[in-house]
């Protein structure tokens, strides 16, 4: 079991999807730029299979922005986006009202 005190150490904001590029060499990863308000960050994720580059950019999902980078297939991730998985599909996970990004999911 976790505590309340080891969910709220995630720092978990909204992010808007600038730009979305396929990682060449990979199958599976995208590489984003997600404005969180007051920062951009690059964010690698492993979604390529269920999601098309050109129709990520404008979304707003949440992402935990206080993970440790990660390397990637050469590429720094300064985070992770928040999906639920459905068999051995990632569904991403998206505000029901548009919401600025950098808001605090509490």
């Amino acid at each position: 079991m976790t505590t309340i005190d080891d969910f709220t150490k995630l720092e978990i904001k909204i992010g808007k999807i600038i730009s979305a590029e396929k990682i060449e060499g990979s199958e599976k990863l995208l590489k984003l730029e997600v404005d969180f308000g007051t920062e951009k960050r690059q964010i690698v994720s492993g979604i390529a299979k269920e999601y098309n580059p050109e129709d990520l950019i404008g979304k707003e999902c949440p992402f935990i922005i206080n993970l440790e980078p990660r390397t990637l297939m050469g590429v720094e991730s300064q985070g992770m986006i928040m999906a639920v998985k459905v068999g051995e599909e990632a569904v991403l996970l998206f505000p029901e009202k548009e919401a600025p990004p950098g808001s605090s999911i509490t």
